[in-house]
Protein backbone atom coordinates (compact mmCIF):
# COMPACT_ATOMS: atom_id res chain seq x y z
CA UNK A 1 0.00 0.00 0.00
CA UNK A 2 1.40 3.33 -0.90
CA UNK A 3 2.43 5.43 1.85
CA UNK A 4 -0.14 7.91 2.80
CA UNK A 5 0.39 12.07 2.38
CA UNK A 6 -1.38 14.91 3.34
CA UNK A 7 -2.43 16.45 0.02
CA UNK A 8 -2.89 20.19 -0.34
CA UNK A 9 -6.34 20.64 -1.36
CA UNK A 10 -6.37 23.54 -3.98
CA UNK A 11 -9.88 25.66 -4.73
CA UNK A 12 -10.41 25.25 -8.15
CA UNK A 13 -10.86 28.23 -9.56
CA UNK A 14 -12.15 29.27 -5.50
CA UNK A 15 -15.26 27.25 -5.01
CA UNK A 16 -17.72 26.82 -7.90
CA UNK A 17 -19.82 24.32 -6.33
CA UNK A 18 -21.09 27.22 -4.55
CA UNK A 19 -20.80 30.54 -6.26
CA UNK A 20 -19.91 31.01 -10.16
CA UNK A 21 -16.66 30.35 -11.00
CA UNK A 22 -13.57 32.77 -10.64
CA UNK A 23 -15.39 35.35 -8.92
CA UNK A 24 -14.72 37.18 -5.73
CA UNK A 25 -17.19 35.23 -4.16
CA UNK A 26 -15.78 31.78 -4.88
CA UNK A 27 -12.55 32.41 -3.97
CA UNK A 28 -13.23 33.99 -0.54
CA UNK A 29 -15.25 31.10 -0.12
CA UNK A 30 -12.99 28.90 -1.00
CA UNK A 31 -10.49 30.08 1.89
CA UNK A 32 -12.91 30.27 4.11
CA UNK A 33 -13.86 26.39 3.69
CA UNK A 34 -10.57 25.65 3.99
CA UNK A 35 -8.88 25.60 0.75
CA UNK A 36 -4.84 25.88 1.33
CA UNK A 37 -4.50 27.84 -2.21
CA UNK A 38 -6.62 28.68 -4.97
CA UNK A 39 -6.04 28.50 -8.53
CA UNK A 40 -7.20 31.24 -11.17
CA UNK A 41 -7.37 30.17 -15.04
CA UNK A 42 -5.81 33.17 -16.69
CA UNK A 43 -6.79 34.58 -20.23
CA UNK A 44 -5.85 38.10 -21.52
CA UNK A 45 -7.66 41.32 -22.81
CA UNK A 46 -6.89 43.35 -26.02
CA UNK A 47 -4.84 45.55 -24.03
CA UNK A 48 -2.72 43.15 -22.42
CA UNK A 49 -4.95 42.79 -18.99
CA UNK A 50 -4.87 39.22 -17.45
CA UNK A 51 -8.43 38.10 -16.29
CA UNK A 52 -9.58 35.28 -15.14
CA UNK A 53 -12.03 33.18 -17.03
CA UNK A 54 -11.77 29.16 -17.41
CA UNK A 55 -11.82 30.33 -21.39
CA UNK A 56 -10.93 33.32 -23.67
CA UNK A 57 -14.38 32.41 -24.90
CA UNK A 58 -16.76 33.94 -22.59
CA UNK A 59 -20.39 33.79 -23.91
CA UNK A 60 -21.26 30.49 -21.11
CA UNK A 61 -19.38 32.24 -18.28
CA UNK A 62 -20.92 35.40 -18.34
CA UNK A 63 -23.75 38.29 -19.51
CA UNK A 64 -21.80 39.32 -22.97
CA UNK A 65 -24.64 38.18 -24.82
CA UNK A 66 -27.00 40.33 -23.13
CA UNK A 67 -24.87 43.85 -23.99
CA UNK A 68 -26.26 45.10 -27.51
CA UNK A 69 -23.25 47.15 -27.06
CA UNK A 70 -21.17 44.32 -27.48
CA UNK A 71 -23.44 42.36 -30.43
CA UNK A 72 -20.86 43.00 -33.16
CA UNK A 73 -17.90 41.56 -31.07
CA UNK A 74 -19.52 37.97 -31.70
CA UNK A 75 -17.66 35.84 -33.93
CA UNK A 76 -15.79 32.48 -34.92
CA UNK A 77 -12.37 31.67 -34.23
CA UNK A 78 -10.42 28.59 -33.73
CA UNK A 79 -8.10 28.08 -30.61
CA UNK A 80 -6.12 25.21 -30.22
CA UNK A 81 -7.53 23.31 -33.29
CA UNK A 82 -11.45 23.35 -31.67
CA UNK A 83 -13.53 26.05 -33.71
CA UNK A 84 -15.80 28.40 -31.36
CA UNK A 85 -18.09 30.86 -32.00
CA UNK A 86 -18.98 33.60 -29.48
CA UNK A 87 -17.48 36.56 -27.69
CA UNK A 88 -13.61 36.45 -26.97
CA UNK A 89 -11.71 38.32 -23.92
CA UNK A 90 -8.44 39.39 -26.75
CA UNK A 91 -11.06 41.82 -28.54
CA UNK A 92 -12.45 43.62 -25.39
CA UNK A 93 -10.33 46.24 -23.21
CA UNK A 94 -10.41 45.52 -19.91
CA UNK A 95 -13.02 48.61 -19.36
CA UNK A 96 -15.06 46.87 -21.76
CA UNK A 97 -15.08 43.18 -19.98
CA UNK A 98 -15.65 45.04 -15.96
CA UNK A 99 -19.08 46.14 -17.26
CA UNK A 100 -20.19 42.39 -17.60
CA UNK A 101 -21.56 40.34 -14.81
CA UNK A 102 -20.38 36.01 -14.17
CA UNK A 103 -23.00 33.67 -14.64
CA UNK A 104 -22.76 29.79 -13.60
CA UNK A 105 -21.03 27.96 -15.81
CA UNK A 106 -23.21 24.94 -15.40
CA UNK A 107 -26.22 25.85 -14.55
CA UNK A 108 -28.25 22.61 -15.36
CA UNK A 109 -26.11 21.18 -12.41
CA UNK A 110 -25.31 23.88 -10.18
CA UNK A 111 -28.69 25.32 -9.98
CA UNK A 112 -27.93 27.07 -6.30
CA UNK A 113 -24.56 28.68 -7.77
CA UNK A 114 -26.54 30.07 -10.72
CA UNK A 115 -28.95 32.16 -8.42
CA UNK A 116 -25.81 34.50 -7.61
CA UNK A 117 -25.92 35.37 -11.43
CA UNK A 118 -25.32 38.38 -12.42
CA UNK A 119 -24.34 39.20 -8.66
CA UNK A 120 -20.19 39.30 -9.34
CA UNK A 121 -18.23 41.25 -11.73
CA UNK A 122 -15.51 40.00 -13.47
CA UNK A 123 -11.77 39.86 -11.61
CA UNK A 124 -8.39 40.32 -13.19
CA UNK A 125 -5.19 38.59 -11.76
CA UNK A 126 -4.22 41.82 -9.69
CA UNK A 127 -7.49 41.65 -7.73
CA UNK A 128 -7.19 38.10 -6.79
CA UNK A 129 -3.40 38.73 -5.63
CA UNK A 130 -5.01 41.66 -3.30
CA UNK A 131 -7.54 39.22 -2.28
CA UNK A 132 -4.89 36.74 -1.16
CA UNK A 133 -2.89 39.36 0.32
CA UNK A 134 -6.27 40.49 2.44
CA UNK A 135 -6.84 37.03 3.78
CA UNK A 136 -3.55 36.68 4.77
CA UNK A 137 -3.47 39.57 7.15
CA UNK A 138 -7.16 39.25 8.33
CA UNK A 139 -5.59 35.58 9.17
CA UNK A 140 -2.99 36.74 11.52
CA UNK A 141 -0.16 36.13 9.04
CA UNK A 142 2.37 38.80 7.55
CA UNK A 143 0.32 39.91 4.21
CA UNK A 144 3.32 38.27 1.96
CA UNK A 145 2.71 35.30 3.19
CA UNK A 146 6.41 34.60 4.17
CA UNK A 147 9.14 33.91 7.14
CA UNK A 148 12.27 36.09 7.76
CA UNK A 149 13.83 33.78 5.05
CA UNK A 150 11.75 34.57 2.42
CA UNK A 151 9.85 31.78 2.26
CA UNK A 152 6.62 30.71 2.19
CA UNK A 153 4.98 29.74 5.46
CA UNK A 154 2.70 26.43 5.67
CA UNK A 155 -0.52 28.15 6.83
CA UNK A 156 -0.05 30.58 3.45
CA UNK A 157 -3.03 31.51 1.80
CA UNK A 158 -1.50 30.04 -2.11
CA UNK A 159 -1.62 30.38 -5.66
CA UNK A 160 -1.51 28.20 -8.69
CA UNK A 161 -2.04 29.84 -11.59
CA UNK A 162 -3.06 28.35 -14.95
CA UNK A 163 -1.66 29.81 -17.75
CA UNK A 164 -4.67 29.15 -20.98
CA UNK A 165 -3.88 29.16 -24.40
CA UNK A 166 -0.15 30.12 -24.27
CA UNK A 167 0.38 29.41 -27.77
CA UNK A 168 -2.71 31.03 -29.52
CA UNK A 169 -1.85 34.29 -27.27
CA UNK A 170 1.21 34.71 -28.50
CA UNK A 171 0.41 34.51 -31.96
CA UNK A 172 -2.02 37.31 -31.14
CA UNK A 173 0.71 39.57 -29.40
CA UNK A 174 -0.32 38.58 -25.77
CA UNK A 175 2.68 36.66 -24.63
CA UNK A 176 0.70 35.12 -21.09
CA UNK A 177 4.30 34.61 -19.60
CA UNK A 178 5.66 38.14 -19.62
CA UNK A 179 2.39 39.71 -18.82
CA UNK A 180 2.25 37.43 -15.89
CA UNK A 181 5.51 37.89 -14.53
CA UNK A 182 4.98 41.75 -14.69
CA UNK A 183 1.71 41.68 -12.99
CA UNK A 184 3.04 39.51 -10.15
CA UNK A 185 6.10 42.21 -9.91
CA UNK A 186 3.73 45.22 -9.65
CA UNK A 187 2.17 43.63 -6.88
CA UNK A 188 4.94 42.73 -5.15
CA UNK A 189 4.94 38.94 -6.10
CA UNK A 190 7.79 38.30 -7.80
CA UNK A 191 9.83 36.75 -4.94
CA UNK A 192 7.34 34.29 -3.57
CA UNK A 193 8.68 31.02 -3.66
CA UNK A 194 5.47 29.36 -3.27
CA UNK A 195 3.64 31.01 -6.42
CA UNK A 196 2.97 27.71 -8.50
CA UNK A 197 2.69 28.13 -12.39
CA UNK A 198 0.55 24.95 -14.67
CA UNK A 199 -0.07 25.17 -18.33
CA UNK A 200 -1.21 22.41 -20.86
CA UNK A 201 2.38 23.66 -23.09
CA UNK A 202 5.81 23.18 -21.55
CA UNK A 203 7.02 25.58 -23.98
CA UNK A 204 5.49 28.62 -21.66
CA UNK A 205 6.73 27.01 -18.39
CA UNK A 206 10.29 26.98 -20.04
CA UNK A 207 9.84 30.66 -20.90
CA UNK A 208 8.95 31.59 -17.90
CA UNK A 209 12.16 30.11 -16.16
CA UNK A 210 14.02 31.64 -18.86
CA UNK A 211 12.62 35.24 -17.82
CA UNK A 212 13.22 34.55 -14.09
CA UNK A 213 10.27 32.74 -12.81
CA UNK A 214 12.06 30.56 -9.88
CA UNK A 215 8.33 29.68 -8.48
CA UNK A 216 7.56 25.81 -9.32
CA UNK A 217 6.25 24.93 -12.95
CA UNK A 218 3.36 22.18 -13.48
CA UNK A 219 2.31 20.32 -16.63
CA UNK A 220 -0.77 19.53 -16.87
CA UNK A 221 -1.36 16.78 -18.77
CA UNK A 222 -4.77 15.22 -20.21
CA UNK A 223 -6.01 11.89 -20.63
CA UNK A 224 -5.88 11.84 -24.49
CA UNK A 225 -4.95 14.39 -27.23
CA UNK A 226 -1.65 16.04 -27.86
CA UNK A 227 -0.37 19.60 -26.52
CA UNK A 228 -1.16 22.83 -28.60
CA UNK A 229 2.21 23.52 -28.69
CA UNK A 230 3.86 20.69 -29.85
CA UNK A 231 0.63 20.42 -32.43
CA UNK A 232 1.75 23.78 -33.56
CA UNK A 233 5.15 23.08 -33.99
CA UNK A 234 5.00 19.01 -35.45
CA UNK A 235 1.39 19.46 -36.71
CA UNK A 236 -0.31 16.05 -36.66
CA UNK A 237 2.48 13.84 -36.11
CA UNK A 238 2.80 15.65 -33.11
CA UNK A 239 3.62 13.27 -29.99
CA UNK A 240 0.58 13.04 -27.24
CA UNK A 241 0.73 13.37 -23.78
CA UNK A 242 0.26 9.35 -23.20
CA UNK A 243 4.56 9.63 -24.52
CA UNK A 244 4.37 12.24 -21.43
CA UNK A 245 2.86 9.96 -18.38
CA UNK A 246 5.26 6.99 -20.04
CA UNK A 247 8.21 5.89 -17.47
CA UNK A 248 10.53 7.57 -20.11
CA UNK A 249 8.41 10.38 -20.48
CA UNK A 250 8.00 11.29 -16.92
CA UNK A 251 11.86 10.75 -15.84
CA UNK A 252 12.14 13.17 -19.28
CA UNK A 253 9.68 15.73 -17.35
CA UNK A 254 11.78 15.42 -13.98
CA UNK A 255 15.27 14.50 -14.87
CA UNK A 256 18.27 16.64 -13.18
CA UNK A 257 20.05 16.20 -16.48
CA UNK A 258 17.65 17.93 -18.66
CA UNK A 259 18.19 21.94 -18.81
CA UNK A 260 16.21 23.72 -16.02
CA UNK A 261 13.96 25.00 -18.84
CA UNK A 262 12.77 21.74 -19.98
CA UNK A 263 12.24 20.47 -16.25
CA UNK A 264 9.18 20.68 -14.56
CA UNK A 265 8.44 20.21 -10.65
CA UNK A 266 5.14 18.00 -11.10
CA UNK A 267 2.35 16.90 -13.01
CA UNK A 268 -1.18 17.24 -12.51
CA UNK A 269 -3.44 14.75 -14.47
CA UNK A 270 -6.88 13.82 -15.02
CA UNK A 271 -8.55 11.85 -11.72
CA UNK A 272 -8.90 9.18 -14.22
CA UNK A 273 -5.30 9.19 -14.60
CA UNK A 274 -4.89 8.24 -11.07
CA UNK A 275 -7.40 5.39 -11.05
CA UNK A 276 -7.40 2.19 -12.56
CA UNK A 277 -10.08 -0.66 -13.17
CA UNK A 278 -10.77 -2.99 -10.85
CA UNK A 279 -12.24 -4.54 -7.64
CA UNK A 280 -10.35 -4.86 -4.80
CA UNK A 281 -10.38 -4.04 -1.08
CA UNK A 282 -8.99 -0.47 -0.54
CA UNK A 283 -7.54 1.26 2.94
CA UNK A 284 -9.83 3.93 3.83
CA UNK A 285 -9.22 6.04 6.66
CA UNK A 286 -6.53 3.94 8.59
CA UNK A 287 -9.78 1.33 8.47
CA UNK A 288 -10.17 -1.84 6.17
CA UNK A 289 -13.02 -1.71 3.79
CA UNK A 290 -13.69 -4.91 1.59
CA UNK A 291 -16.44 -3.31 -0.55
CA UNK A 292 -15.86 -3.30 -4.06
CA UNK A 293 -15.14 -0.18 -5.02
CA UNK A 294 -15.05 -0.56 -8.66
CA UNK A 295 -11.48 1.71 -9.25
CA UNK A 296 -8.35 1.40 -7.15
CA UNK A 297 -4.97 3.43 -7.52
CA UNK A 298 -2.87 3.14 -10.87
CA UNK A 299 1.20 3.18 -10.43
CA UNK A 300 0.78 6.72 -12.08
CA UNK A 301 1.94 8.37 -8.73
CA UNK A 302 4.68 6.34 -7.56
CA UNK A 303 6.26 6.74 -11.49
CA UNK A 304 6.21 10.26 -11.23
CA UNK A 305 7.60 10.61 -7.85
CA UNK A 306 10.51 8.00 -8.80
CA UNK A 307 10.86 10.61 -11.21
CA UNK A 308 11.56 13.89 -8.74
CA UNK A 309 7.36 14.94 -9.85
CA UNK A 310 5.04 16.19 -7.34
CA UNK A 311 1.08 14.90 -8.86
CA UNK A 312 -1.78 16.92 -8.96
CA UNK A 313 -4.91 15.18 -9.84
CA UNK A 314 -8.26 17.23 -10.93
CA UNK A 315 -10.89 17.81 -10.69
CA UNK A 316 -13.18 16.39 -7.18
CA UNK A 317 -16.31 17.10 -7.57
CA UNK A 318 -19.18 15.28 -5.83
CA UNK A 319 -22.17 15.57 -8.41
CA UNK A 320 -23.25 12.14 -10.25
CA UNK A 321 -22.51 13.61 -12.92
CA UNK A 322 -19.40 14.09 -12.54
CA UNK A 323 -19.13 10.93 -10.94
CA UNK A 324 -16.99 7.71 -12.68
CA UNK A 325 -20.36 5.28 -13.12
CA UNK A 326 -18.90 3.37 -10.23
CA UNK A 327 -19.43 6.02 -7.52
CA UNK A 328 -22.99 7.37 -8.36
CA UNK A 329 -25.63 6.88 -6.33
CA UNK A 330 -28.57 7.27 -8.51
CA UNK A 331 -29.75 8.57 -12.20
CA UNK A 332 -30.13 12.44 -11.00
CA UNK A 333 -26.98 14.28 -11.97
CA UNK A 334 -27.45 16.53 -9.28
CA UNK A 335 -27.54 14.79 -6.44
CA UNK A 336 -24.67 14.10 -4.67
CA UNK A 337 -23.05 10.51 -5.33
CA UNK A 338 -20.95 8.62 -3.04
CA UNK A 339 -18.44 11.60 -3.25
CA UNK A 340 -16.66 10.16 0.45
CA UNK A 341 -15.28 7.06 -1.11
CA UNK A 342 -14.37 8.33 -4.27
CA UNK A 343 -12.17 11.44 -2.53
CA UNK A 344 -10.62 9.29 0.19
CA UNK A 345 -9.14 6.82 -3.01
CA UNK A 346 -7.98 10.06 -4.45
CA UNK A 347 -6.75 11.59 -1.50
CA UNK A 348 -5.01 8.12 -0.33
CA UNK A 349 -3.41 7.68 -3.72
CA UNK A 350 -0.03 9.46 -2.73
CA UNK A 351 -0.88 12.35 -4.37
CA UNK A 352 0.57 15.92 -3.24
CA UNK A 353 -2.46 17.73 -4.19
CA UNK A 354 -5.86 17.82 -5.61
CA UNK A 355 -8.06 20.01 -6.89
CA UNK A 356 -12.16 20.39 -6.24
CA UNK A 357 -14.83 22.53 -6.69
CA UNK A 358 -16.25 22.08 -2.97
CA UNK A 359 -13.30 22.42 -0.95
CA UNK A 360 -14.48 22.07 2.20
CA UNK A 361 -15.49 17.87 1.42
CA UNK A 362 -11.86 17.56 0.44
CA UNK A 363 -10.64 18.86 3.13
CA UNK A 364 -13.20 17.19 5.75
CA UNK A 365 -11.92 13.48 3.94
CA UNK A 366 -8.15 14.62 4.22
CA UNK A 367 -8.50 15.15 7.96
CA UNK A 368 -11.05 12.40 8.74
CA UNK A 369 -13.72 14.91 9.73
Amino acid sequence: MRARTAPVVIGHRGAPGYRPEHTRGSYELAFQLGADAVEPDIVATRDGVLVLRHENEISGTTDVADHPEFADRRTTKEVDGVELTGWFTEDFTWAELSVLRARERIPKLRQASSTFDGHYPLLRLRDLLELIDRTAEAAGRDGGGRDGGGRTTPGSPGLVAELKHATYFAAAGLPLDELFLAELADAGWNDRSGVVVESFERTVLGTLHDRGFRGRRVYLVESSGAPADRVAALGSSAPGYDTDVSLRGLYALGSAAASPAHRVDGISVETSQVLSSGSVSVALFGEEDAADVGAVTSDLVDLAHSAGLAVFCWTLRPENGMLPPEFRTSSTDTEWGDWRRYYSILLHSGVDGVFADHPDLAVSVRDNR
